[in-house]
This record gives structure tokens, C-alpha cells and sequence, in this order.
């Protein structure tokens, strides 16, 4: 990630960014095949820490809400300049990204609000801007995952409900909601999730960050076993 601020030290940007995370004994349970059970609730942190690190580098993003039960992850992320609240609807990812939206309109009412997987260890900041730039266009937008399937971000204008409906293929319910696809070229680390071992090889490819190289420092075989 050569080349990307490592702060945003101007935060007056428009948008808030609300990024959701399982407790980590639950997280990226797909990837266990790939890492082994014990390295995987690391590696759904260090992703995590990438994610919210880019999205606070992001030109774009003013804060960062973050909605988990998990206290390691809380405190790490908070740490890293996110505003965590707890899970208190506790029905799923949807619900608790309504509630992060509620939460960062409860400190800005007239806040633009959008969300993002925790799972982008890539992200860098300038793709992330471009599709912030885009969605500042639209009343809602979002981007598909690399598989063209699921959904990575969703973005909700100023006075404009979120209306998440993440999971599976969420792509198409999203685009049957109105919200407009962002199809710009040059957003891949938006696009790339991690759930398999395929994925975080690739996302690998792209050029991960810190927290991420630093899990994966052990040198432990990613392979689908």
C-alpha cells in the first residue's frame, strides 16, 4: 500500500463510515479451512484494523462508527480512531447497520451516512474516495463484491434511510432497492473481500495492510486443505 496517507489529519470530511464485526469467535468462519481455528479470529481483526485505517486515510470519511459486542476488537479499533458502540439490536448484520446509521446521525444529524465490510485488508483510501465521489451523486449507491454476488459498500445521502440488505446475493436486492451500482474502474480493494482462502490470496495480489502482513508474518500456509 505504498503511497497512502497513513492519516487523514483533515476530518472535515462529508461521510460517515459504519463498519460492522461478528464477535471474532464467530468471524470469517469460511476461512478456517484455509488458516486453521486459531489464527483465523487474528486474521478477522487484522482485517478489521486495515479496513477502519484506510477508511480514517479516506479524504472523504469525517469518522468511522464501528458496531461490535467484541472487546478486544473495540478496544483495537477504538484505538485506531473508531467510534465503536455495541450491538445492542443483536439481529444480525443488517440491524446493526441501521443502528451504526442511527448512531452517527445521533452525533450528526445531517451526516451522510454509508457502509463497509470489515473484511477489505487492501483498502486503500484514494479507490475509496473515487467511490465516494461517485456516490455524492446519488441518493443511495453501492458496490458489488468481487464476485459480482454480494455487496462490499452502501451509501445513503444526507435525510436518505440506508436501507442495508447485506448477505448472499445481496447485489441484486440492493439494485431492485433503487440504489445505484458504482462500476468505476480502478476500486478493486473495495471490491475484494475475504472469506475463502482463494479470496485472501488475492486480496494478497492487491497488497495488503500492516495489520494483516503482521498476522501473517508466521509465514502459515494459506491453501484450501
Amino acid at each position: 500500500m505504498e503511497g497512502e496517507a497513513a492519516t487523514n489529519t483533515d476530518r472535515t470530511g462529508l461521510w460517515s463510515l459504519v463498519v460492522p464485526l461478528k464477535p471474532l469467535a464467530r468471524a470469517k468462519s469460511r476461512l478456517t479451512q484455509a488458516t486453521g481455528a486459531l489464527l483465523r479470529p487474528r486474521l478477522a481483526l487484522a482485517f478489521a484494523q486495515d479496513t477502519v485505517a484506510a477508511a480514517l486515510a479516506c479524504r472523504a470519511v469525517r469518522d468511522v462508527v464501528v458496531v461490535t459486542d467484541d472487546p478486544v476488537a473495540a478496544a483495537a479499533l477504538t484505538e485506531l480512531g473508531a467510534l465503536v458502540v455495541p450491538d445492542r439490536p443483536g439481529a444480525g448484520l443488517n440491524a446493526a447497520l441501521v443502528h451504526g446509521a442511527r448512531a452517527a446521525r445521533d452525533r450528526r444529524p445531517a451526516a451522510a451516512v454509508a457502509a463497509l465490510n470489515a473484511d477489505l485488508p487492501a483498502l486503500r483510501p484514494a479507490e475509496l474516495s473515487r467511490v465516494f465521489d461517485f456516490a455524492a451523486e446519488f441518493p443511495r449507491t453501492f458496490v458489488a463484491d468481487s464476485a459480482v454476488v454480494g455487496t462490499t459498500f452502501l451509501s445513503a445521502s444526507a435525510g436518505v434511510e440506508l436501507r442495508p440488505d447485506f448477505g448472499g446475493p445481496s447485489r441484486a436486492r440492493h439494485l431492485v432497492s433503487g440504489a445505484v451500482e458504482i462500476t468505476s474502474a480502478g476500486i478493486d480493494s473495495v471490491r475484494r473481500d475475504v472469506d475463502t482462502g482463494d479470496d485472501l490470496r488475492a486480496a494478497l495480489a492487491l497488497g495488503v495492510g500492516p495489520h494483516t502482513v503482521g498476522c501473517l508474518a508466521a509465514d502459515v500456509p494459506v491453501g484450501d486443505r
